[in-house]
């Protein structure tokens, strides 16, 4: 791709970060009009969950057969494919007449989704070429889910109430529209000098992993864990799982390439995506239905409670971005742990949602964390890598995100299905007054695991970010490199690798 110029560059940065807007803005909205959305459609916690988990399930399946696909056929003409399709399916979710097609259609919104952040991200890694003046880009990059993040509450609360749950979708279509009409502007064309070939069994084995295993945790509070249909569903992620990592190892052009995996700060982001995300959906979900159901709060309401923890996003991820193209990526990993540990044990141990200031504390403190760590996952999975491979590793990032807000929004879906029903039940002739004292202790109580859940993946994020940004982990980042340079096989050998 030749040298463009300050001014282009920043445009194609703006344009990549309005996919971003779309995907992100579109999730935020969607959390505040959940109740709004069950009551329509006389729909139970579960199928809230699916309305959620069928979009990111999909993306997650999607994201690195759209990564290598753009690598190989073009990453502009990828991108607008998915532009497209989003924005058709935000049209048909509109129109969605019950339960079963609104999930069906966010499933079209998704493969359309899995065409964007990923891609997107690998235009922005082959703009700026330059380190840190990448790592600001992609600290603006991560701002932009901070504006998503603060925006959302509000926009959708005000939607919500004003026209209808049917409206958050109707404001992807122009933004959606005009990204599309940049696009074949602004953006120039990159392919990846060898792509690699599709890898059709692969992408099944994926598919089979991640729908079984999140069916099966959706279902199982009602179906029962010990069910033949729960347990097949386990039987089948497990045996899917151990045969992809079989089968990856042994293809020379894999759809997961273990190579990325030498490294071990490439390693640790992945594991702080699926943790990170998995603390977000967790988080959302749970308040949304905490703050409606519970508090009986409206949905702009609720959304203007959300709205400290969405500002500290907007403040703190382009501070991040500067953070690790100053200093690298520890300090803001390690702040981020520390501050989502400590949201998630104010509200485990001290019960938070029992008092107003606890409750905006907690925010705060959550949406510090997670403004702080987007952007070292993402600067760590692209940096040090071949530029060739730039769409592989962002996808992979990208689906480590989806994977992980997935199960936080099953996990602790599950966690919720019996307490927050029966609160739900109890406050639902409060609606315009606080729930009683005595639903919203028993929420607390049906919600401390869920926050422990939470506090862990915070402690994750930290040991992670002591562990995996050290002078040891960037040997490993280059020794990855090399195999890239050197054409070693996915399935390279530990001996090999400690060369």
């Amino acid at each position: 791709m030749p040298e463009l110029s300050h001014r282009r560059r920043m445009l194609v940065l703006a344009i990549c970060c309005m996919s971003l807007l779309l995907v992100s803005l579109d999730n935020t909205v969607l959390n505040v009009a959940l109740p709004s959305m069950r009551s329509d459609l006389h729909a139970s916690v579960s199928g809230m969950q699916w309305t959620i988990d069928a979009y990111t399930l999909v993306l997650a399946a999607l994201l690195m057969l759209a990564g290598s696909t753009a690598d190989r056929v073009g990453r502009k003409r990828t991108f607008q494919t998915g532009l497209v399709i989003f924005t058709l399916g935000s049209a048909l979710c509109s129109l969605a007449p019950n339960l079963e097609a609104l999930v069906g259609f966010r499933m079209v919104q998704a493969i359309g989704g899995s065409m964007l952040n990923p891609v997107a991200m690998s235009i922005i890694t082959n703009t700026f070429t330059e380190p840190r003046e990448r790592a600001r880009a992609i600290g603006v990059w991560g701002g932009v889910v901070g504006i998503s993040m603060a925006a959302g509450p509000i926009v959708g609360g005000v939607l919500v109430e004003s026209v209808g749950w049917r409206s958050i979708f109707w404001i992807n279509l122009p933004v959606g529209i005009a990204a599309l009409a940049l696009t074949a502007r602004y953006v120039p064309e990159s392919r990846a000098p060898r792509p690699r070939r599709a890898d059709p069994v692969g992408q099944l084995l994926v598919i089979a992993v991640l729908g079984s295993l999140t069916y099966a945790i959706i279902e199982a509070p009602d179906r029962g864990w010990g069910s033949p249909l729960i347990a097949a569903c386990t039987a089948v992620a497990v045996v899917a799982l151990a045969g992809l990592i079989r089968y990856e190892r042994r293809r020379v052009e894999p759809l997961i390439d273990l190579r990325f995996f030498h490294s071990a700060p490439f390693s640790g982001a992945t594991v702080v995506a699926m943790s990170a995300f998995a603390a977000l959906g967790g988080f959302l979900f749970m308040n949304t239905l905490y703050l409606q159901d519970v508090r009986g709060l409206s949905a702009l309401h609720a959304g203007l409670w959300m709205l400290p923890m969405a500002l500290m996003c907007f403040v703190c991820a382009p501070l991040s971005g500067r953070l690790v193209g100053a200093r690298g990526p520890r300090l803001p990993l390690l702040l981020a742990g520390v501050m989502m540990t400590a949201s998630g044990v104010l509200f485990a141990v001290f019960d938070a949602q029992s008092t107003n200031a606890l409750l905006l504390i907690g925010y705060v403190l959550f949406g510090i964390g997670f403004g702080l760590v987007n952007a070292p996952i993402t600067n760590t999975a692209v940096s040090g890598m071949p530029r060739s491979q730039a769409g592989v590793a962002s996808a992979v990032a990208s689906t480590s995100r989806q994977v992980g807000q997935s199960l936080g929004v099953a996990v602790i879906g599950a966690v919720l299905a019996g307490g927050a029903a029966s609160a739900a039940g109890a406050g639902a002739g409060a609606a315009g007054h606080a729930a009683s004292a005595g639903v919203a202790a028993a929420f607390i109580d049906s919600a401390r695991p869920a926050w422990w859940i939470i506090a862990g993946c915070g402690a994750v994020i930290l040991l992670l970010g002591l562990g995996t940004t050290g002078r040891w982990a960037q040997r490993t980042t280059r020794h990855a490199a090399a195999l890239f340079e050197e054409g070693a096989p996915s399935g390279q050998t530990s001996a090999t690798a400690k060369a």
